[in-house]
């Protein structure tokens, strides 16, 4: 039942379909203080007033006009009637600039696995056999280790995949490596060494000192004096080396002479393309190595799951932390644990591995000798005979995202100019167009 009427020269328009007559009304009185067609201090016409033009009961103008009221588009004063109010919602202010039309259309920095390849209808059935089989008090807080169900299938499947010795009382699950660095962080205090080059991410909030790396991986000589080290031993990042046997077991005899504490930073030990997997290290030492793992690469970053083996030693401390923080979703917990189980998950990392690998290889045969760090991971080291703010600028304006080692590199420089250029991302399909376009641009 249309209806037009006007207020202070301002015609307004009121569809009623007979059934929620008084919020029609509140929504047509709303948007038009909203949009400024009732402009502030606009003096509205009396319940009785108004009711009697739209033919309507005075009651419900009377409702309507004060619940917009006591939200704070309109104000009543007795005597003084009905207004506008002066402020009934505070101003958006203008844009300084009109946001760019899109992002650069190819991303080669590290970090990003092909979400476009992230298992869905796997993991859809995952969650819904958990959601079917998981008992009511699963959904409660629960243990601040994680659900159990997660954590036992992870015992069994790092044993079996990564040479891990873990038990299903000496893990965590976490939301990724920054919180689980933050716990440990917080239960140890400092100071920690990290790799001369790594993640800035992971060095925030830690007393951090670095420490050099080499073609043998971390220089572990050099720890000096600190209560912990951050390794990335399988696979350097970014630079790619790995931890060399001899380095491996200075480091652990380092935290046995001292106290101290390695963590194991295990964040692509999956994908190695030209030889079996080189195994955890925390094998070598349990109560001395901390091991810490993430879904980020294997299934995507948004999952947001990772998982700390804990030393014995360390386990209350951390638990004592994990009272202070948000815990990952246990039905994300329980749908990974079902992925494992199924083998779902086994699956997923035999074909990405096989998709990285082709990737990989059409980088370096595109590149040639200049590409390094290429026996797994996601990302390769590209060496530069050019300044690397130069080639990510030119990169840029060629509609393409590169990052510079430099971007990454904690203390004095030790290595050459180089970019560190992810292959996991974009999508197989966009693939040849961004490794087209990387080429161009080192070819200028």
């Amino acid at each position: 039942m249309p209806r037009t009427w006007a207020i202070s020269g301002v015609d307004l328009y009121l569809d009623l379909d007979g059934r929620r007559v008084r919020g029609a009304l509140e929504r047509t009185l709303r948007e038009a203080v909203r949009s400024g067609r009732l402009a502030p201090g606009t003096r509205l016409p009396s319940s009785r007033e108004l009711a009697r033009d739209l033919g309507l009961a005075r009651n419900t103008v009377a409702a309507a006009y004060g619940q917009l009221v006591s939200e704070g588009w309109l104000e009543g004063k007795q005597g003084a009637g009905t207004r506008v109010a002066l402020r009934p919602v505070p101003e958006t202010p203008a844009p300084s600039s009109p946001p760019p039309a899109h992002g650069p259309r190819f991303d080669l920095r590290p970090g990003l696995p092909d979400l476009a390849a992230f298992p869905r209808e796997a993991w859809a059935a995952a969650a819904r056999r958990a959601l079917r089989e998981t008992p009511v008090d699963a959904f409660g807080y629960g243990d601040p280790r994680g659900r159990i169900e997660l954590r036992r299938a992870l015992a069994e499947y790092l044993a079996r995949a990564r040479g891990v010795a873990a038990s299903p009382d000496r893990i965590v699950v976490c939301s990724g490596l920054v919180q689980g660095l933050s716990l440990i962080g917080a239960a140890l205090g400092g100071p920690w060494a990290v790799e001369a080059y790594g993640h800035a991410a992971h060095r925030r909030g830690l007393d951090a000192v670095p420490i050099p790396v080499d073609g043998d991986g971390a220089v572990v000589s050099e720890l000096g004096d600190v209560r912990a080290v951050l390794l990335t031993p399988a696979h350097q990042f970014p630079l790619g080396s790995t931890l060399s046997p001899a380095r491996r077991r200075q480091a652990v005899a380092w935290a046995r002479a001292t106290g101290g504490l390695v963590l194991e930073d295990d964040y692509d030990g999956e994908f190695r393309y030209d030889r079996r997997p080189v195994g955890a290290m925390q094998a070598l030492a349990p109560d001395d190595v901390v091991y810490a793992g993430t879904a980020s690469k294997s299934l995507a970053p948004g999952v947001r799951l990772g998982w700390l083996v804990l030393p014995a030693r360390l386990l209350e401390p951390v638990l004592a932390q994990r009272a202070h923080g948000d815990w990952p979703s246990a039905l994300e917990q329980l749908t990974l644990a079902e992925l494992i189980a199924s083998g779902g998950y086994d699956r997923q990392v035999r074909r990405q591995r096989l998709a990285y690998r082709r990737r990989r290889d059409r980088l370096a045969a595109a590149l040639g000798k200049r590409v390094t760090g290429i026996d797994a991971g996601l990302h390769a080291l590209v060496e530069l005979d050019e300044d690397e703010a130069t080639v990510v600028e030119r990169a840029r304006r060629g509609d393409l995202l590169l990052e510079g080692l430099d971007a990454y590199r904690f203390g004095p420089r030790s290595c050459g100019p180089a970019l560190v250029v992810g292959y996991g991302t974009p999508p197989e399909h966009a693939w040849d167009g961004a490794l087209g376009r990387l080429r161009d641009v080192l070819a200028t």
